[in-house]
Formats: C-alpha cells, sequence, structure tokens
C-alpha cells in the first residue's frame, strides 16, 4: 500500500516558519529601504511560504523545509525588485560600472583599483562610493542569476535541483556553480573577501558585518557591492573567453587594500 504524504494545515506551517521569514525579513531589510520596511517584507515571506504550499511536490525527493526556504527567500528579493527601488538611470550606471571593470580587468590584467574604476566612469572617488551605496538589491547568486547561468531549466525545476539532496544535475549545477565563483573570488580584495565570508557564508547582517569590521553600515555595503559587480564582470569575461569570444586570459592577481 503507498503511503501518501500530507503536509500540516497552512496556519500551523506559517507559526511555525515565522521565525524563519522573521529572519531572511530583518537579513534584506537594508535592501528595501526606505520604501519598504520589515513587515512588508515578512508578508511577502508569507506570500513566498503559500506558494510553497500549494507547488510542493514530494515526488521530487526534496525536503518541505528547504524547498519553502528557497520560496520565501525568493518571495522576499522579488517584492524588493518589483519595486525598482533601483531608479533606471541608477540601474545603467550599474550595468556600465560591470562593464568598465571587464575592459579595465582586460586592459591590466588585473583587478582595478577604487581610483581607476572612478576615473574610468567619470566620478569622483566620493561620487563612486555613492553609486556603489545606491547600488542596494545587487545579488549574484539569487534564483534570477542562476536561471541566466542555466537558461535550459525553468524556474521550478532550478529551484528543485537546488533543493535536492539526490539529483545528479542538482550536484552538477552547483559543483560548476561554486568552481565559478572559487575561481572569480580569486581575483577580489582580501577585505572584500571578508565581507562576502561575513554576509554569505557567516550570515551576518551589515550592520553586523560592518560591526566586527570597525566600519559603518553604509561602508560595508560599498564594499560588498563593488565586490558583487567585479564577481559578475569577471564571470562575464571567464564566459566569454569560454565561448571563444576572448582569446586572453589573465591569472588572478590579490589586492589587500581597498580604500
Amino acid at each position: 500500500m503507498t503511503k501518501t504524504f500530507a503536509l500540516p494545515p497552512l496556519e500551523k506551517l506559517v507559526e511555525e516558519f515565522l521565525p524563519t521569514i522573521n529572519y531572511y525579513a530583518n537579513r534584506y531589510a537594508f535592501l528595501g529601504q526606505p520604501v519598504l520596511n520589515k513587515d512588508d517584507l515578512v508578508s511577502a515571506g508569507v506570500i513566498g511560504l503559500i506558494e510553497a504550499y500549494k507547488r510542493y511536490d514530494p515526488s521530487k525527493k526534496v525536503k518541505f523545509r528547504t524547498y519553502a526556504e528557497i520560496r520565501i527567500k525568493g518571495a522576499i528579493l522579488d517584492e524588493i525588485r518589483k519595486l525598482d527601488i533601483i531608479p533606471r538611470s541608477v540601474r545603467d550606471k550599474a550595468n556600465e560600472l560591470e562593464e568598465t571593470i571587464r575592459e579595465l580587468y582586460n586592459k591590466k590584467g588585473e583587478m582595478p583599483e577604487t581610483e581607476e574604476i572612478a576615473e574610468a566612469l567619470g566620478l569622483s572617488v566620493d561620487e563612486y562610493y555613492k553609486l556603489l551605496e545606491n547600488l542596494k538589491g545587487v545579488q549574484f547568486v539569487d534564483l534570477e542569476n542562476l536561471k541566466q547561468l542555466y537558461p535550459d531549466y525553468d524556474e521550478d525545476v532550478l529551484v528543485n535541483l537546488v533543493a535536492s539532496n539526490e539529483d545528479v544535475e542538482r550536484d552538477y549545477i552547483l559543483k560548476d556553480l561554486v568552481e565559478r565563483l572559487e575561481k572569480a573570488l580569486e581575483y577580489l580584495s582580501e577585505k572584500e573577501r571578508l565581507v562576502l565570508a561575513l554576509y554569505y557564508h557567516e550570515g551576518l547582517t551589515m550592520k553586523e558585518v560592518a560591526k566586527v569590521l570597525g566600519y559603518t553600515e553604509s561602508r560595508i555595503s560599498q564594499i560588498h557591492n563593488q565586490a558583487i559587480m567585479k564577481l559578475r564582470a569577471i564571470l562575464k569575461q571567464e564566459y566569454t573567453s569560454s565561448q571563444g569570444g576572448d582569446k586572453h586570459a589573465h591569472r588572478p592577481k590579490h589586492q589587500d587594500t581597498h580604500r
């Protein structure tokens, strides 16, 4: 006789997952300010949980909690993206920044310094820092990025692949992604790598990272956003090179300063 899997009532799940939803709302609150507050993000997270409840397929051999957490996080980030908090002019500048970093990297054979990036953009260093601070919402590894890196998979498939513990394709995607990231991280400064490690690996908030490193929260945000833009630039460059679009290959040279 085949056993049927049944989730608890939705009301019970919402109560059970509220600490998780609050965690992600607190973690990403800085991205939505000043337009969104924590309560807005909690509401988005609850909607993500409800969506997970409706779409969960136990036959995929994915734990509901794992699947739900991905949906909760995705719903909160989607809520932030939907408001288009980053103005079009700043978004265009972000694309220009990514391309500028890539061009300077190609020219130098190493990651450019802060002053070089600012000069290439026609900005003072202070103006460049302000641009970095305005790039709230810049992410590298999220569902949208995965969809761009692996266009052959639709959203539901990617969610299930990443969440699954047994899928061969999931192992391929995660292994490939980790290898790409590990290689790209070698091009960052020690301080940039430390900020990313504390935020993404240790799970600290921006405020907590700032306290640990003795910087203001806005400074940590600038360092984080520049590191993400560098990662995006180098990954695009590596992808272009792998497709035969650029025959120049450079070895990473570590940068140990970040003014």
